[in-house]
């Protein structure tokens, strides 16, 4: 039986992944860049926490590379047609991941080193250690060498997390809360301070503009932060079956569809409010049955060859 506590802060999560996306290109207006940075602090960081969490301790490569690969290749594929029919270029390299789809890439990546952080002695520590120093060089853009490395505490965090832990956690809702507005009035505060590059997590501090002490202590701080938040908001979610819980379920719809919309939506300027209402519209609608239906093929591929295995097996 699927948890709804995970459920829900999954749907949480992509509406706030989502809305982060909409409002990403109105950062002139400073309520609109003010959002952006304070949701980037944390949206990405709080997916990949569960995704760790919910990671198996011995991930099957084969498994993966069908659940994680091929959506990858198909959306890669998907997101590079639109520069074609606009623009008369067709750019494809499925080592270098295009737009949204680095997730993908860096989620098979962490998940295939799971053994790993089994294994050693104080993984997170480890994890910390390779962020920062993931900084100090140029890493190559194949294979979202800046993200998958930088972001990778997080996942290593939701490894090591348990059930207590987070039982816990939940008795602290009304700090969490505190936490979250504290954060965002914060946010409101400093967003014009800090490059936008920083929570991006995509360049070395050199690229930056940087030292490596200095760049390393961004770092180290955005990832403090990141946690914090993170820690907050999985405190304020609701363990209760709630409205959404079943739409939580099928949030990687949401996470590699929800392009498509943005992408048509930055050629109007819709505003921040409208564009935060029309990111918990879209964010809900593509976590939906007839959706997951239509799409299933291309977000679920080991679902639909499982179920094609089955039936024909079971027709023998």
């Amino acid at each position: 039986m699927r948890d709804p506590y995970f459920d829900n802060a999954k749907y949480l999560a992509i509406v706030l992944v989502v809305c982060g996306h909409l409002v990403e290109d109105l950062r002139d207006d400073p309520v609109a860049h003010a959002l952006y940075f304070y949701v980037y602090l944390f949206h990405m960081p709080l997916f990949i926490v569960l995704s760790g969490y919910l990671s198996g301790a011995r991930p099957d490569a084969g498994k993966l590379l069908v659940a994680l690969g091929v959506p990858y290749v198909i959306f890669e594929v998907a997101y590079s047609l639109p520069r074609l029919l606009l623009y008369g270029k067709f750019e494809l390299s499925l080592l270098d991941p295009y737009y949204l789809t680095w997730f993908l890439m860096s989620l098979l990546l962490w998940r295939l080193s799971t053994p790993l952080w089994t294994k050693v002695r104080r993984p997170l520590a480890i994890a910390v250690v390779v962020s920062l120093a993931a900084g100090t060089v140029a890493l190559p853009d194949e294979l979202s060498m800046n993200r998958t490395l930088g972001l990778l505490p997080f996942f290593v965090a939701g490894l090591v997390l348990r059930p207590e832990h987070l039982e816990r956690l939940r008795r602290w809702r009304i700090a969490g809360a505190v936490v979250l507005a504290v954060g965002a009035v914060v946010a409101l505060r400093v967003h014009t301070m800090v490059p936008t590059e920083w929570i991006r997590w995509r360049q070395s501090n050199a690229a930056i503009g940087v030292d490596d002490l200095a760049g390393s202590l961004v770092r180290l701080a955005l990832l403090v932060v990141g946690a914090v938040l993170v820690a907050a908001f999985l405190a304020v979610t609701p363990a209760r079956r709630t409205w959404f819980s079943g739409l939580g379920a099928a949030t990687m719809y949401a996470y590699l569809l929800h392009g498509f919309v943005v992408k048509v939506a930055e050629r109007f300027e819709l505003g921040v409010p409208l564009s935060v209402v029309l990111g918990v519209v879209v964010a809900t609608l593509l976590c939906t049955p007839p959706v997951r239906a239509v799409f299933r093929w291309a977000v679920e591929p080991r679902a639909v060859l499982s179920g094609r295995w089955s039936a024909t097996t079971s027709g023998r």
